[in-house]
């Protein structure tokens, strides 16, 4: 419970500066008998009946001592979950690889059919030098398999020096006879034209082809990255739920049967405003918080004929109570999930998610293409008077007003309160919180006639 302390603290600049909860109180309960799976199970009920809205468990840790069998049973059952978690892992990185390659295909593929479309600009001079530039890749990759034969070759050492520079020059067969070249090299010229511009006009159709098949295997690609990412999560969760907390507990001795449990539950309610200001509206809500922290010292016994195990021993319950307004309660949870507390899926997530995020651009690029062009804007039809009835007039200006909303939210600090929020609302959502933690309490103490101590 200390670390929910120090983020409420964190996050909220009043109990920053006051440094402790609205209340505290403390209940034991000892038996070796009984279970402790009731003791919980009651104030989560509890917690309900009186309510509380969202209950969430925050902390679930626990603790055996290497001696006990229940150690050595968890610790079977988390090896199994790494290694099935592990094995979808390994398919994760392949089709990242994969992912990868494509995605480096598809630019050298843009990159090609961006000479193919300015090579059909109207632009005269931009269309000439993407035009070259096909040329000299035809020479390269094409007509270089001929040998000898080929136009370099011919031009270098057969002494049709001219030949090259004609062929570049020109741009189809009729072009040919326009210039001062012999018959000899004139007709060399033609049929190197002529396959030249077959060559253009197949290989645009087939690069574009082989563009879209592209596209869509990295489609499924990233479909299936997702897909094993899903099935992974649950086994490295599960593995990481059946990991035990480190520590220096006294009450676990390496040769005792003995086994430590951390718990703690949150619930939280809308306080309204007092009741003299019934017509006030709050600029934000402001909650009465209650947390439950559990520690169980028990002794694992194994039910007879079964897998799972009972619990007996001492319980130890502390109710606190927090009056937190909306903003310190989001602020609370984002600070929460950066812990160790939430952090169940760093590793899964470093594999995919993140991974994924870097490449998201690239993806985007490739994946959305023929979106981009189906969904150009088209003008708006403001012909139609009624439209102004369902709210089409001042569209785009919400829009605006909601980014600014979010603008608003990111700067990264909670709001100090105003007078009226100091002076009214968080002492009455203070008090509600404290009433409502003592009535747990003493709700319980009474039902059960146990001890207490505060």
């Amino acid at each position: 419970m200390g670390e929910i302390d120090e983020i409420i603290k964190k996050v909220s600049p009043y109990y920053a500066e006051k440094g402790k909860p609205e209340t505290e109180n403390k209940l034991i309960y000892d038996s070796a008998t009984e279970q402790l799976e009731p003791v919980y199970f009651f104030l989560l009920d509890l917690m309900g009946n009186v309510g509380l809205e969202d209950i969430e468990k925050l902390i679930d840790n626990f603790t055996s001592s290497p001696g006990s069998g229940h150690f050595a049973e968890l610790g079977q059952r988390a090896t199994i979950m790494q290694q099935q978690g592990q094995n979808m892992l390994a398919q994760v990185n392949t089709i990242l690889r994969s992912v990868l390659n494509i995605i480096y295909d598809l630019k050298e593929f843009k990159i090609r059919l961006q000479s193919y479309d300015d090579s059909k600009s109207k632009d005269k001079y931009k269309g000439e030098a993407a035009k070259l530039s096909l040329k000299q890749i035809w020479l390269d990759k094409v007509d270089m398999q001929k040998g000898n034969s080929s136009v370099k070759a011919m031009s270098f050492q057969a002494g049709f020096q001219t030949l090259l520079d004609a062929f570049l020059a020109v741009k189809d067969e009729k072009d040919v006879d326009k210039i001062d070249l012999n018959d000899r090299v004139k007709r060399i010229l033609k049929q190197r034209i002529h396959e030249f511009n077959m060559w253009f006009t197949e290989s645009d159709k087939e690069l574009r082809k082989r563009y879209d098949m592209e596209r869509t295997y990295l489609r499924s690609q990233v479909n299936s990255l997702k897909l094993y990412s899903r099935w992974a999560k649950p086994y490295f969760k599960a593995a990481q739920q059946l990991e035990m907390k480190g520590g220096k507990e006294p009450a676990l001795v390496k040769a005792f049967n003995t086994i430590i449990l951390e718990l703690v539950l949150f619930g939280k309610a809308d306080t309204g405003v007092p009741d003299f200001m019934d017509k006030f509206v709050p600029k934000r809500k402001y909650y009465k918080c209650v947390f439950i922290e559990f520690k169980f010292r028990g002794i694992p016994q194994r039910v007879s004929q079964q897998s799972h195990y009972a619990f007996g021993g001492r319980a130890e319950v502390v109710f606190r109570g927090y009056a937190l307004n909306e903003d310190e309660l989001e602020k609370f949870y984002e600070e929460l999930e950066k812990s160790d507390v939430e952090d169940v899926l760093g590793l899964i997530e470093g594999a995919t998610t993140e991974s994924l995020g870097y490449l998201q651009e690239e993806i985007e690029l490739f994946l959305k293409e023929e979106e981009k062009k189906e969904n150009k804007e088209k003008p708006k039809d403001t012909s139609n008077p009624f439209l102004a009835l369902i709210g089409n007039y001042n569209k785009d200006s919400n829009e605006k007003k909601g980014k600014k909303k979010d603008e608003k939210k990111k700067d990264g600090k909670v709001r100090l309160d105003d007078w009226t929020e100091k002076t009214h609302l968080r002492p009455h959502a203070a008090l509600k919180a404290k009433e409502q933690a003592f009535d747990l309490f003493d709700i319980y103490k009474k039902a059960h006639g146990m001890p207490s101590y505060t």
